[in-house]
């Protein structure tokens, strides 16, 4: 690797950390240490700030709410998109191309131009403000993307073995269940992460479909509770904040393990 190569790395690394410096650092200070010091380390390790954000807006049943969200959508994501998938993907003629193409148009449509219809629909079926909609909004949100994404991890799945699986007298879902989804781990880890940032750091939708109650709102919607318009504790702000970001580290590297490990397990059946 060239000079000029090992430069840009460490320069690239150090953006990424330095916000999350100064994020772990701000989260233990006061207002007047950040101005006055931003990149010193704290005077005390004090966790008030922690303890404040999580009272002052109700981390606990945001966390609660966002977790339950997240899992069914998440659930309910993969239970759709992977046979449709595998369809797709194992689909002669025309038809299957179609789909696929519907599929892909979904990707084109701004989340916005679906705001208004989709408050329509939330109030006409009486699930507007609860968390029953966001069940079924998430996933018609990350379908396309997912059902793209993993239909092209299942044409790499070779025919032959398909061909061996049904001449053993195996089924549709049987092919679908044993052949495929233990190839196409990687893939489906790579969907599952995806979604999870995706379901999780939604704001706009979730303020709006579920609302700002606190028995219902979601940890985002949760967090600007703690912005004042004349008094901001930016510490207890950044504690909050990284309150809602360890969920997303702890799934990231639970799912980037097996993803690795799925990867060298292929890698040596090859």
């Amino acid at each position: 690797m060239s000079p000029v190569a090992h430069v840009l790395v460490w320069v690239y690394g150090a953006l990424l950390v330095i916000p999350v410096y100064f994020m772990l650092i701000s989260s233990f200070k006061t207002n007047e240490a950040i101005f006055n010091s931003p990149f010193a380390f704290p005077t005390s390790f004090s966790f008030s700030n922690f303890v404040n954000a999580w009272q002052n807006a109700s981390m606990g049943t945001a966390l609660v709410n966002s977790t339950i969200v997240t899992v069914v959508a998440e659930l309910l994501t993969l239970v759709l998109a992977v046979p449709a998938s595998y369809a797709i993907a194992r689909g002669r003629g025309r038809a299957s191309k179609v789909v696929e193409g519907v599929f892909a148009a979904g990707l084109l449509v701004p989340g916005f131009a679906a705001l208004v219809p989709t408050v329509l629909l939330a109030v006409a079926v009486g699930l507007f403000h609860t968390r029953e909609f966001l069940f079924l909004f998430f996933p018609a949100t990350v379908l396309p993307l997912s059902v793209i994404l993993l239909a092209q991890f299942m044409r790499s799945v070779p025919a032959e073995l398909e061909e061996s699986a049904m001449i053993d007298g195996a089924s549709r879902v049987r092919i679908l269940i044993s052949v495929y989804i233990p190839i196409v781990v990687p893939g489906i880890a790579t969907v599952a992460i995806l979604n999870f940032l995706t379901f999780w750091n939604e704001y706009l939708f979730s303020l709006i479909l579920a609302g700002p109650e606190t028995d219902v709102r979601t940890v985002q919607v949760a967090l600007p509770a703690l912005v004042s318009q004349t008094n901001t504790q930016y510490g207890v702000l950044i504690a909050g904040a990284l309150i809602t970001m360890i969920p997303v580290y702890i799934v990231y590297i639970v799912l980037n393990r097996r993803l690795e490990d799925a990867l060298l397990q292929g890698a040596l059946k090859g």
